[in-house]
């Protein structure tokens, strides 16, 4: 099931009984899409009372091993400093809420190859905006997790603050922040305007040093990247982006802002596109394991999906990139978690799959070809 990566980080801090336990429940994960512990407890491979099930699986998500700092920070330190597209370099970072039920989650994310990687997450006893508080108290566990790397951290108009971006300053920390409309900021040598009044239109872009963001005083002075994208294709964006950041130049917070995308492509995997999280009636500390079983998980399927590509195997599990289509039809997030369930369905339906195969005997060597395929995706779990 796990890369060997991953197994070494477990075992050194699980017993063979829990180890086994995660390594099951995630497997569950994969191939029914679904973090219900009464979905969960149905299917569990365990010959006992389905009561017994359902009781063992809430007894484990409490277990104290099953926490971000103790089992999944070392996890993800050690995974950045072995991937060699984020080993010695800037880490990014996109912070967002999201709403699971009648949770309000609150995660930051390491973007990597376009994909958010969840790092840390918590729950909001409130609905609506996180303030100030929330906001260093979920920065600051990374602060710490990652000292000596270069941090770049994104937000979106949510995150606007100028005390939130005075203070990432104050750490040595980067930042690009979108701010809303309706914000005062003024430069040099000129009277407080709103962004609004700036004229951004599509087509126009724009980089101003030295703005100051507040009307309150004793706050640095941050520059302001303002870019709206041109008409492509006949449809126009409602809105463009007005960008406070202590980047040096337009291209940078543009580049660095757009990557903050990935981070609502890894809630929709979370959600209906993959794990089903707003199904659960989880909540407290079960839910905060589940949503670290999710990740685990998630990082599972993106790296072994990143291996089927580097093989060329993702013929096997999806379509290709068609013509006149300008991106891949399925992430690596998709060809990881879909590859594993074809080759879990042929082995459960192994009989069956030989008989038919033996009804077709001229296609023998594609059959080939598709069973070593499937040999080396089983390879990357």
């Amino acid at each position: 099931m796990f890369a060997k990566f991953y197994q070494s980080c477990f075992e050194n801090v699980l017993t063979p009984a829990q180890y086994k336990m995660l390594e099951i429940l995630l497997m569950l994960l994969q191939f029914h899409k679904t973090v219900t512990i009464e979905k969960l407890a149905t299917v569990f491979p365990q010959p006992i009372k389905f009561e017994s099930r359902r009781r063992s699986i809430q007894r484990f998500l409490l277990l104290p091993q099953l926490s971000i700092s103790y089992l999944w920070f070392p996890l993800i330190k050690r995974w950045v400093k072995n991937t060699p597209t984020t080993a010695g370099k800037r880490l990014i970072f996109a912070i967002d809420r999201t709403q699971w039920r009648s949770e309000n989650v609150f995660v930051i994310s390491l973007i990597e190859q376009k994909r958010a990687i969840p790092v840390y997450w918590l729950l909001l006893p409130k609905r609506g905006c996180s303030n100030l508080g929330e906001q260093k108290k979920l920065i600051r566990p990374l602060l710490r997790l990652f000292k000596g790397y270069q941090m770049l951290v994104l937000g979106d108009r949510e995150f606007h603050s100028i005390k939130l971006a005075n203070w990432l300053h104050s750490k040595g920390v980067d930042f690009v922040l979108r701010q809303k409309q309706g914000t005062y900021i003024r430069q040099e040598n000129q009277s407080y305007q709103r962004l609004q009044a700036l004229g951004l239109k599509p087509g126009i872009s724009f980089f101003i040093q030295g703005v100051q963001a507040t009307k309150q005083r004793g706050f640095a002075k941050f520059n302001l990247a303002g870019y709206h994208q041109r008409k492509y294709r006949g449809k126009v964006e409602p809105t463009g982006w007005f960008l406070l950041t202590n980047l040096d130049s337009l291209a940078d917070a543009i580049k660095a802002f757009k990557l903050r995308s990935g981070i609502e492509a890894m809630f929709r995997d979370c959600k209906t596109g993959g794990y089903n999280l707003e199904s659960t009636f989880a909540d407290n500390q079960r839910l905060m394991t589940l949503i670290l079983l999710i990740a685990i998980a998630y990082t599972c399927a993106i790296l072994a999906g990143r291996n089927s590509q580097k093989r060329g195997l993702q013929k096997y599990v999806g379509r290709l990139k068609e013509l006149r289509r300008l991106h891949r039809r399925h992430s690596a997030f998709w060809i990881g978690l879909y590859g594993q369930l074809w080759v879990g369905a042929m082995e459960f339906w192994a009989d069956l799959a030989d008989q038919l195969m033996r009804l077709k005997l001229g296609k023998l060597p594609y059959f080939q070809k598709g069973l070593r395929a499937m040999a080396l995706i089983q390879s990357a779990f």
